[in-house]
């Protein structure tokens, strides 16, 4: 029997009002584009909020979905199309997976936020379980990238670079996180759109694992805490934001309170007309194992006009008379 619509459907979420939690994080000696002042300089009207703190709104949605194996599988790939600053309202949107069109498209959906006029906030793709990596947002614009010969700011860095340190790492729920992320786990959870027991301290014994989880947002706080030591340094001072991040999980969920050991690779260097970016891949393994339990690949993209030496250099190495 033919179906009598062909209408695209799609589940959205509540309108939140995600909080900024980074207006004093700093690194290279400076405060970061998250702070107002520093925002207002490079034309923005507020510090934005990072990008991240949107996933938590497609967890209730995915959840929905997919149950339980999306903390224990997931992936969620975006790219962020639009900043957004404390005050403004966003909505999710999950389109729901379609059936027989192709290897694990019952496991894949489309996903989408904007914010309360319509402007779009980021469009990416999730999933569970063993949906091949290049059916993915980020994957697929990595595939896209060209050359990028003429890079500043980052011309120090290769592709297949990997972390000069070691990076053991773990997220107690009174941990200050550092500099690069200034806060607590227990500070977000007052502040996280979508609660849930399962994140807590209290009712973590009540997950399906026995323990608390890390919510998938704080995955990104946990393997950027330490990103530093990784030696993957642009020419300072530099502002730079994420312009694209996928969060996969393997063997999960996290744990709050478990040690995880870190290996990054740079995997690909691109420019815009104003950024240039270094898209970092990061796994995740259990700590003293070889269990990988996780893995992000960002888009570390820095601004062309934050670096006050970028034409200088660019002259200086001939690309540009």
């Amino acid at each position: 029997m033919t179906a009598p619509f062909d209408t695209t459907l799609a589940l959205c979420g509540p309108l939140r009002q995600p909080r900024q939690m980074l207006a004093e994080q700093t690194y290279g000696g400076h405060l970061s584009i998250h702070d107002d002042k520093t925002a207002g300089d490079l034309g923005l009207k507020a510090g934005p909020i990072e990008g991240p703190t949107h996933f938590s709104q497609f967890d209730p949605l995915l959840v929905s979905l997919f149950g339980n194996a999306w903390f224990e599988s997931g992936c969620i790939s975006a790219h962020y199309q639009n900043m957004v600053v404390e005050g403004e309202e966003v909505r999710a949107f999950v389109q729901p997976p379609s059936r027989g069109q192709g290897l694990g498209s019952e496991k894949l959906v489309r996903i989408w936020a904007e914010k309360k006029d319509g402007t779009p906030v980021l469009t990416g793709t999730a999933s569970v379980g063993d949906v091949p990596d290049a059916q993915h947002e980020i994957p697929q614009r990595i595939a896209k990238l060209r050359p990028a010969p003429g890079l500043v700011i980052n011309r120090d860095l290769k592709v297949g670079q990997r972390g000069a340190q070691k990076e053991t790492i773990a997220m107690g729920f009174d941990q200050h996180m550092g500099d690069y992320y200034p806060f607590t786990l227990n500070s977000k959870l007052k502040v996280i759109t979508e609660p849930s027991p399962w994140y807590t301290a209290e009712g973590g014994a009540s997950s399906p694992w026995g323990r608390a989880i890390i919510p998938i947002e704080m995955i990104s706080v946990l393997l950027g805490s330490t990103s530093a030591l990784a030696g993957f340094k642009g020419k300072q001072p530099a502002v730079g934001l994420f312009a694209g991040q996928q969060i996969r999980l393997i063997k999960g969920p996290l744990f709050v309170g478990q040690s995880y050991d870190l290996e990054r690779e740079i995997i690909a260097l691109s420019e815009s007309a104003r950024t240039e970016s270094c898209w970092i891949r990061t796994q995740v393994y259990v700590a003293g194992t070889r269990t990988l339990a996780a893995e992000m690949i960002l888009n570390s993209a820095t601004l062309k006009a934050s670096y006050a030496n970028y034409e200088k250099d660019a002259r200086e190495l001939g690309l540009v008379k």
